[in-house]
């Protein structure tokens, strides 16, 4: 039998917290050996001293040696648990597969990527991708695709008596174990530094502001608003706070350092929020970030599922853009003003609402209820999102050839001040034409767990997808 006499105590300081127990008299020798581990030290998140727009995790920084110019590749890849990693990861090797020239150099397509934006499942492939690069085709089945997460993180939670104590804590909770089964298991400890020093494409995790509603992207833009270093920051805890699906698993947590490291908004900025023009987006994106600015309003910021705010991943270039003010200035600031083709692969796992209740009378029980709402949800607003940025190519195709041509007469000719296209590749599985196989893959479950042949059949189907994609053949034979 164990007794505790006094509370368990906490400690935060310079962004540890330390979670022990002050006193916990044990029978057996054994017992007492076992709860002395659960005296655990955890990093929350680290502040900086001072503002430095010049370093860090930023987009302008991760160009890939040998990427051309000529094409931006941005790839999206969606939630949907490993269903989403596992079909995000069959397009990273059709992509490795699909052997281009360009400026006179053989490339295979998957060098070309410039930036992926990613939510929640699909935040797994990416985040592997940008610490690992190539050795994602080697052991990334083995470590995530293939192996039984859910069951994994189960058995910590409910079989490991260390455990047990260390969530009595108010301040560590579900996602937090989840993010150290996830550094030492899949991400091997890497932080945000670690992609940087890759120098290969952006990594944006994306993550959900569970007040405000907000789309968090952990990039150092993003951070230097509340004072905090993403280099040191673990991949591992942004994928948690991007899978971290409501009810199931709980917040990751940052603390607000806002106005401790001298960061300003810029003048530009300043003016767009002084102008209160209420039909802009550009305003409410802005005026709904401002409330980070108060660290003592807000000294806290609670991270969900980031498909809760978009599930595609594609906001994140949106709103890069509406911060920017045009898309040609989106361009200016990576030094890519010679772009000719601006290529997204939107990698959509989304699944369907299965039909089933339709044949019964009574009322489907709560956990159908849930599923359906939240699939309704999301399926309408992926829609609403990929016609949104469809619908910016004509105005964003003007702002470049206004800009890059000036007076001179707008050519389209290749490589011409007016030449320039835009992509949108869909990989979903609605593209199938078989109705078995469409339902088939759109009624997988949405968990961290799916059977070995799943997964090979996701990732033929993923090559599969892409390689019949019109719009892919049609940027393939542009390129020749």
């Amino acid at each position: 039998m164990i007794r505790i006499y006094s509370p368990i105590k906490y400690r935060v300081a310079n962004g540890l917290r330390k979670v022990c127990l002050f006193q916990l008299p044990i029978l057996g020798l054994a017992v007492t050996v076992l709860l002395s581990s659960a005296c655990s030290q955890y990093r929350v998140n680290t502040p900086i001293k001072k503002y430095y727009p010049n370093t860090g995790y930023r987009g302008k920084f991760m160009s890939s040696p040998g990427n051309s110019e000529d094409l931006l590749l941005y790839l999206t890849f969606s939630g949907g648990g490993t269903r989403a990693a596992a079909l995000s990861y069959g397009v990273l090797e059709a992509l490795k597969k699909t052997n281009i020239v360009i400026d006179g150099k053989k490339h295979n397509l998957l060098d070309e990527i410039d930036a992926i934006s990613a939510v929640s499942g699909g935040s797994f492939t990416a985040g592997y991708f940008g610490l690992f690069r190539d050795r994602i085709f080697e052991d990334f089945e083995s470590k995530f695709l293939k192996k039984n997460i859910q069951g994994a993180l189960f058995r910590s939670m409910f079989f490991n008596p260390v455990n047990w104590v260390r969530l009595l804590s108010p301040k560590f909770d579900r996602s937090d174990l989840a993010s150290e089964y996830y550094n030492k298991h899949v991400f091997e400890g890497g932080t945000f530094g670690d992609i940087a020093a890759r120098k290969g494409p952006m990594i944006l995790i994306n993550a959900t502001d569970m007040i405000s509603g907000i789309r968090v992207a952990f990039t150092q833009d993003a951070f230097d608003v509340i004072c905090l270093d993403l280099q040191s920051f673990p991949v591992a805890r942004a994928v948690a706070a991007s899978s971290a699906v409501p009810i199931l698993l709980t917040p990751i947590t940052l603390r607000n350092y806002a106005g401790s490291c001298g960061f300003e908004v810029s003048e530009e900025l300043k003016v767009v929020l002084q102008e209160r023009d209420i039909s802009k987006r550009q305003f409410h994106l802005l005026n709904n970030a401002a409330p980070y600015l108060d660290a003592d309003k807000k000294p806290y910021i609670h991270l969900v599922d980031g498909g809760v705010a978009d599930n595609l991943g594609i906001r994140a270039a949106l709103d890069r853009v509406l911060r920017s003010g045009d898309f040609w200035s989106t361009l200016k600031s990576a030094g890519l003003e010679n772009t000719h083709k601006v290529v997204f692969i939107v990698v959509n796992a989304e699944k369907e609402v299965s039909s089933k209740w339709s044949f019964f009378g009574e009322p489907p029980p709560f956990s159908a209820m849930l599923e359906s709402y939240s699939s309704i949800a999301i399926t309408r607003y992926n829609f609403e999102t990929v016609m949104l940025l469809q619908e910016n190519f004509n105005r964003w195709t003007k702002e470049l050839q206004e800009n890059r041509c000036g007076e001179m007469p707008v050519s389209t000719e290749p490589g011409a001040c007016g030449d320039i296209q835009f992509y949108l590749i869909e990989i979903k599985f609605d593209a199938l034409k078989d109705e078995t196989e469409r339902e088939y893959f759109k009624q997988l479950p949405t968990s961290f767990e799916l059977v070995s042949e799943d997964v090979d059949k996701i990732r033929e189907v993923a090559e599969r997808l892409l390689n019949k994609s019109k719009k892919f053949q049609k940027l393939l034979q542009d390129l020749r």
